[in-house]
């Protein structure tokens, strides 16, 4: 499906790169410090706080669509509701606790509190959590398919990619929140626009509900409860994100901390309104497509008149880019002034941070060429990292679940470890593209079964250690 794009789309989008430029670059006033460029000097407002934490946690949007397209109403059950449970209980249980702590990252709020040694290996997980790739891998897609399908996609994402490293080593950590506040005004307009066209084409959604395959009206869409769970457990991906940990700490007070959360997922349940129906739509006005990553696009191609058109590819662009500046530039500075920083201390942490971003770039764009998915790079990275990250993560803030220093970077590689493993088992031996159980049995499991299971013997172990020790 050809796009047709007129010179008033062109121009909408050289505006929107222009003023990305533009609002990275502006500053208020000139302070060098490590804080105010890696948290904005802890000063975040509560609108701020809103619409960088609102746009930098929906950027897969095109994995969405394909979901919602392919599975119908799943799509909330899935990639919508966990996220809202766990997102609440973080506000409730930590959010406060991490405005209130001194430390400016994550891995240095391990280092603090089970050393140095298994600082540098959350520090290595964090960093590929926080990978850019689907987000690179998207981007190329879009310009791909903007440029009329010509040229390879690879080479269009390395072009965004390298932009967005320009702009977020430019500006730090003040000129994402800058652009996010832009890029999150331009997601919901974009997509308010593309499901008003569709109403009016198809009719109302009630309409569109009616006549949808029953099994998109299902809410398991036709998935197995293990598959459900295994998105559900995914999405404590929530508590060891460290972008929600970086906007904790960067809020102005822990109740803006808190607050900002809860009204942050009220937006979310109004965008994936959005986003749904018009996977819904897509599927009853386009019918079979050569690839459902690509659906908004294709919908919008047909339904969107000139500069509409324009306006939605733009919200695309940024609903994508607000959550790849903002991984790539946590995943910078986790790499260049947690690990690389302690062994080259003759350049700053901030130029460190720097030079990270692009290396945290180029490994994104090396992860696209070997899982070419955006729904498989979220799954294979969360059901591997989550696994031997999650407790003692929430072990930092939540003394209850802190594990014993020296048994954390052992706990952490086996955890992870034995997902890694069932995960290339049930690759080497599946029996379809894109099943990744081994005998039956997702990867994440293994790995959080170990998790728990050594959580629980060290705790048994500390209990009978105590009495001794006092007697």
């Amino acid at each position: 499906m050809a796009l047709q794009f007129g010179w008033i789309d062109w121009l909408i989008i050289l505006v929107y790169f222009v003023l990305l430029i533009i609002l990275s670059i502006r500053r208020k006033h000139v302070d060098t410090s490590e804080e105010h460029f890696l948290l904005s000097g802890r000063t975040m407002t509560l609108p701020a706080f809103v619409a960088t934490l609102v746009s930098t946690f929906y950027g897969g949007i095109l994995g969405v669509g394909e979901f919602g397209y392919s599975y119908g109403l799943v799509q909330i059950l899935l990639l919508g509701l966990p996220f809202y449970v766990f997102s609440l209980l973080f506000a409730w249980l930590i959010a406060g606790e991490i405005q209130q702590h001194h430390t400016l990252t994550l891995p240095e709020a391990m280092q603090e509190v089970y050393g140095k040694k298994s600082s540098t290996l959350a520090a290595g997980f964090i960093f590929m959590l926080v990978s850019p790739a689907p987000y690179i891998l998207m981007l190329g897609l879009i310009f791909q398919y903007m440029f009329g399908g010509e040229g390879n996609f690879i080479l269009y994402a390395v072009a965004v990619a390298l932009f967005s490293v320009f702009y977020v080593s430019l500006g730090g950590f003040d000129a994402v929140v800058r652009t996010d506040m832009l890029q999150m005004g331009l997601m919901y307009l974009g997509f308010f626009v593309l499901f008003g066209f569709a109403w009016n084409h198809f009719g109302s959604p009630i309409t569109l509900w009616n006549q949808l395959p029953e099994g998109h009206r299902d809410p398991s869409g036709g998935h197995t409860l293990q598959y459900i769970l295994v998105w559900f457990f995914i999405a404590l991906w929530t508590f060891v994100d460290p972008s929600f940990h970086q906007r904790a700490s960067a809020a102005k007070t822990p109740g803006i901390a808190r607050r900002g959360i809860v009204i942050s997922v009220i937006c979310w349940l109004i965008f994936d309104f959005f986003t749904l129906f018009s996977a819904l739509y897509a599927l009853e006005i386009l019918g079979p497509v050569d690839r459902t990553t690509m659906i908004y696009p294709y919908l919008a191609n047909l339904l969107l008149p000139a500069g509409f058109k324009g306006l939605f590819f733009v919200a695309l662009l940024a609903t994508i880019m607000s959550t790849m500046d903002s991984y790539m530039f946590i995943s910078g500075q986790t790499l260049g002034r947690d690990v690389l920083h302690r062994y080259v201390q003759r350049l700053s942490s901030v130029t460190m941070t720097r030079i990270s971003v692009f290396l945290s770039s180029l490994v994104g764009i090396g992860l696209i060429l070997l899982y070419p998915s955006v729904v498989d790079l979220w799954y294979v990275i969360g059901t591997v990292i989550i696994p031997g990250l999650l407790v003692p993560v929430l072990g930092i803030y939540l003394k209850p679940l802190r594990l014993p220093a020296s048994r954390v970077f052992s706990y952490m590689l086996m955890c992870s470890g034995v997902s890694l493993c069932w995960l290339i088992l049930g690759t080497i031996y599946a029996t379809e593209p894109g099943a990744y159980a081994y005998m039956g049995i997702e990867p994440f499991y293994p790995g959080l079964f170990l998790s728990l299971a050594l959580f629980t013997l060290y705790k048994v172990l500390e209990k009978r250690v105590e009495p001794s020790a006092s007697a």
